[in-house]
C-alpha cells in the first residue's frame, strides 16, 4: 500500500464501523485531547503556581499514579455491581469536578487530595470503557480497539501542543478547559450508553473454572432467561495462566517505556541539545501511530495472526528498540530510530490486551482488564523512580541497559502467556448485574 492510499484506507475503515461507534470514537478523541492539555503541566503547575519544589512535584505524580493503579483494580470490580453506564459516566463527572476544583484552589493539602481523587477516577474509567466497547460492538471490537488507540493518541498529541500554549496564558485555564471537555464527555456517555445483554457465544471460557456455570453467572441452556453475574474473585484469580504472565509482561513493557521521559529527556539536555528535540521524538511517536497502520496491519497478517502472537511481536519490537539505543545513542537520529521501533511495539500491544480479555473471558473481561491495567500502571509508576536514580548514579548507559532488561523480561512473560493460551473456548451469553436489578 502506498502512502497516498493511506487516507482512503482510513476513510474506508471508518465507513465500515457502526455509526454509533463513530460517535463514541469522536467523543473519546475530544476527551483525550482535553486531558492531554493538562497532563504535561502537572510538574510545572506544582512548582510555578503552588510554589513547591520539583521533588514534591515528583511525589504528586507518584501519588496520582498509585491512585490510578487502585482505580484500575476498583473499576474492574465495580463494573459488575454498578453497571457500565453509571460507572463510566459517573467517574468522568467526578473527574471534571476535581479539575474545576483544582483550578479554583490554592490550598496545598486540598490540591493533593484532588489530584489523588482524579487519578483514582481516571483509573476506574479505563477497564470499564474497554469492556463496554468489547461488549456492545462485539463483531467490530478488534478494529474498534485499534481505531480507539489511534484516535486517542492523536488527541493526546494535539492536546499536549495546545496545553503549552494555554499554560503560557493561564494554568487555571488549562484545568478549566480539561474539566469542561471531561464533563461534556460524561454527559455524552450518560445519554449515549445503554446496557444490554453481553453476547459472548464464541469467546473463551477461561474465566470460569471447574465448570461451575452457576457460580460464573452463565445463562441456563434452556434459554428461559439470563442469569446475573456473580463475581467470585478467588475463583477468577486462581486461573493465573489467563492473566498473570500477560499482566507482568505489561508491567515490564511499560517500565521499559518510561525511560524515554526519565532517561532520554535528561540525556538530550546533558548533550547540550534544545529540549525541542525531545518533543520532536513524541511528534515522531504520533506520526508513526497515525501513518503506520498499514505496516502494523501487514505485520499482523504475516507474523501475528493471533492476539497472543501479536503481544509477542510487540515485545520483540520493544527489545529491538531498546537494544538498538543501548549500543547506538551517540547521534540523535539513532534515538529517532529507537522511538520508531518502540512505537511499533506499542501499536501492536495496546489494542491486543483488551481484545484478548474481551474474546477469552466474556463477561469477566472488566475484572481482568482492571487487573492487567493495574499491573501496567505499576510499571509506569516505578519506572521513573528507577531510571531517575540510575541516571543520577551511573549515567544514560545504565538507563538503557535496565530498559533493555525490562523489555527482555516482557518478551519472556508474553512468550509464556502465548504458549499457555493457544486455543479459545466458548463463553455462553450472560447479563450484567446493576443496582437496579
Amino acid at each position: 500500500m502506498s502512502w497516498r492510499q493511506i487516507p482512503a484506507s482510513m476513510m474506508s475503515l471508518f465507513k465500515s464501523l457502526p455509526r454509533d461507534a463513530l460517535f463514541f470514537l469522536i467523543a473519546s478523541f475530544v476527551n483525550a485531547t482535553g486531558k492531554a492539555v493538562m497532563w504535561p503541566l502537572t510538574t510545572l503547575y506544582v512548582h510555578n503556581v503552588m510554589g513547591k519544589s520539583y521533588g514534591e512535584a515528583g511525589l504528586i505524580v507518584l501519588y496520582q499514579a498509585l491512585c490510578s493503579v487502585l482505580g484500575e483494580f476498583a473499576g474492574g470490580n465495580l463494573y459488575y455491581r454498578i453497571g457500565p453506564k453509571a460507572m463510566i459516566s459517573g467517574s468522568f463527572a467526578v473527574s471534571s469536578l476535581c479539575l474545576f476544583a483544582i483550578a479554583g484552589t490554592d490550598s496545598w493539602p486540598l490540591y493533593i487530595a484532588l489530584v489523588c481523587l482524579l487519578g483514582f477516577t481516571n483509573g476506574i474509567s479505563m477497564p470499564s470503557m474497554n469492556a463496554y466497547v468489547g461488549f456492545r460492538w462485539k463483531e467490530h471490537r478488534r478494529r474498534l480497539y485499534n481505531v480507539m488507540y489511534v484516535c486517542n493518541n492523536f488527541g493526546l498529541s494535539i492536546g499536549a501542543m495546545v496545553g503549552g500554549l494555554l499554560a503560557s496564558i493561564s494554568f487555571s485555564l488549562t484545568y478549566m478547559l480539561t474539566g469542561t471537555t471531561t464533563l461534556l464527555f460524561a454527559m455524552f456517555l450518560f445519554f449515549f450508553m445503554r446496557e444490554r445483554a453481553v453476547p459472548a457465544a464464541e469467546d473463551s471460557g477461561e474465566g470460569h473454572t471447574d465448570g461451575d456455570e452457576n457460580k460464573a453467572g452463565l445463562a441456563d441452556k434452556a434459554g428461559k432467561g439470563m442469569a446475573p453475574v456473580h463475581l467470585d474473585r478467588s475463583q477468577l484469580l486462581r486461573n493465573v495462566k489467563l492473566y498473570l504472565f500477560l499482566s507482568i509482561g505489561s508491567l515490564f513493557f511499560w517500565l521499559s517505556f518510561t525511560q524515554w521521559s526519565t532517561g532520554v529527556a535528561p540525556y538530550i539536555e546533558e548533550q547540550g541539545m534544545d529540549l525541542k528535540f525531545y518533543s520532536l521524538l513524541w511528534t515522531v511517536n504520533g506520526l508513526v501511530i497515525l501513518f503506520g497502520q498499514p505496516l502494523t496491519g501487514w505485520i499482523k497478517r504475516r507474523f501475528a495472526q493471533t492476539i497472543v502472537r501479536q503481544m509477542l511481536v510487540s515485545a520483540l519490537f520493544s527489545v529491538s528498540a531498546f537494544s538498538f539505543i543501548l549500543f547506538f545513542h551517540e547521534l540523535y537520529v539513532y534515538l529517532v530510530i529507537g522511538m520508531i521501533l518502540a512505537t511499533l511495539g506499542e501499536m501492536m500491544l495496546l489494542p491486543a490486551i483488551p481484545t484478548f480479555f474481551s474474546e477469552r473471558t466474556g463477561v469477566h473481561a472488566p475484572f481482568y482488564m482492571g487487573l492487567a491495567g493495574g499491573f501496567a500502571n505499576v510499571g509506569r509508576m516505578i519506572g521513573p523512580l528507577m531510571f531517575g536514580h540510575a541516571f543520577d548514579l551511573w549515567g544514560i548507559g545504565s538507563v538503557f541497559f535496565l530498559g533493555t532488561l525490562a523489555s527482555l523480561a516482557a518478551l519472556v512473560m508474553f512468550y509464556i502467556h502465548a504458549n499457555m493460551n493457544k486455543d479459545p473456548d466458548p463463553v455462553p451469553e450472560v447479563k450484567l448485574r446493576t443496582l437496579a436489578q
